[in-house]
């Protein structure tokens, strides 16, 4: 089954490409980023996502310089609104002339002539997202985006940007152990018929229970400041992960389910009542094929409750960011 996002198409499977240059340690070798991102057209991914702040421009010109030649497979999905400046501060702004820049400029990285999907990466709340939704409106107009989408914002903020342009995706986290998004976005997404990419729908490996300690994550690896990862909370978070993995043995010999963990939070995503596709990252190539293989992968309604019930917002400790990160949202929070 083929995902409508506006007037484009995706699997319900895609590909986060951000993990290739920065966030979870070193970034990858040219070399093998060019042979995962390659090996994944051949897998049969179709959906591609990257954005400006990633590597601060070294992950769209990694896909600029590794699949352009095979432009014509796949939906390419980048972002604007985000920014470092010399010092490595992050900073956000919804500027129209500043994502104008950043527009030209990725295409130029990418080495295309169009960027199919251009999400606002956040909304800067100091200026109106009428204003900068605005920009991007025009910028569809001069053909170089085809459809505009909005990440990490509340439903109502969503309703006040579908008045300007119609939106075609929200990106945000959602998964087994973040569900933000079903406070009032899910329902938002389906009245306004906008597709839900779900961004770290693996819960940043946790979820694939290949994460049993955070002692061996690098010295900048992000994960190292978000309070679930943490001492006071990893270990709590870790004996879920095990919980279900021995009820994943059991569905898998009685069932029949041939999952593995990460297949099995996919294909719950998959169940969703709702237009959704995940996109996981990953430079390991056998879980970049395990991963596809949870495409159009549904769980028997009885399996997908048993999940909920056991992973969800009350039963996970630790918030899903520290204090001053959760300020660059505009998500809704339980």
């Amino acid at each position: 089954m083929m995902i409508a996002i506006g007037q484009l198409r995706s699997r319900q499977i895609g590909l986060g490409c951000m993990n290739l240059s920065h966030a979870y340690g070193p970034a990858s070798s040219k070399a093998h980023a060019d042979t995962l991102l390659n090996r994944a057209l051949d897998l049969g991914y179709d959906h591609f996502d990257t954005a400006t702040l990633y590597g601060n421009g070294a992950n769209e010109s990694l896909l600029g310089a590794s699949i352009m030649h095979r432009r014509n497979e796949f939906l390419l999905a980048s972002k604007c609104g985000m920014y470092l400046d010399n010092d490595g501060k992050k900073h956000i702004s919804g500027d129209p002339a500043l994502i104008r820049r950043q527009c030209e400029a990725s295409l130029q990285r990418l080495n295309t002539d169009v960027i199919d999907l251009y999400y606002l990466h956040r909304w800067d709340k100091t200026i109106a997202i009428e204003e900068t939704v605005g920009e991007l409106s025009r910028l569809v107009e001069e053909g170089k985006i085809r459809e505009i989408g909005l990440s990490e914002v509340s439903a109502e903020t969503l309703k006040r940007a579908h008045q300007i342009h119609p939106i075609a995706a929200v990106q945000s986290e959602y998964s087994l152990w973040t569900r933000n998004p079903e406070i009032a976005l899910v329902d938002a997404c389906r009245e306004l018929d906008v597709t839900l990419v779900a961004f770290s729908p693996l819960g940043r490996a946790m979820l694939t229970g290949c994460l049993t300690s955070t002692e061996t994550l690098d010295s900048n690896d992000i994960r190292r400041a978000m309070p679930r990862f943490s001492d006071e909370h990893f270990a709590h978070n870790h004996q879920i992960i095990q919980q279900i993995a021995k009820q994943l043995a059991q569905w898998n010999q009685v069932d029949n389910l041939n999952m593995n963990l990460a297949q099995l939070a996919l294909s719950w995503l998959n169940s969703q009542d709702l237009k959704l596709v995940s996109i996981p990252g990953t430079t390991n190539l056998d879980h970049l094929a395990e991963n596809l293989a949870a495409d159009n992968r549904h769980l028997p309604s009885e399996i997908a409750a048993k999940l909920s019930a056991t992973l969800n917002q009350t039963t996970v400790s630790g918030a899903r960011y520290n204090p001053q990160t959760q300020l660059e949202i505009d998500s809704e929070e339980f």
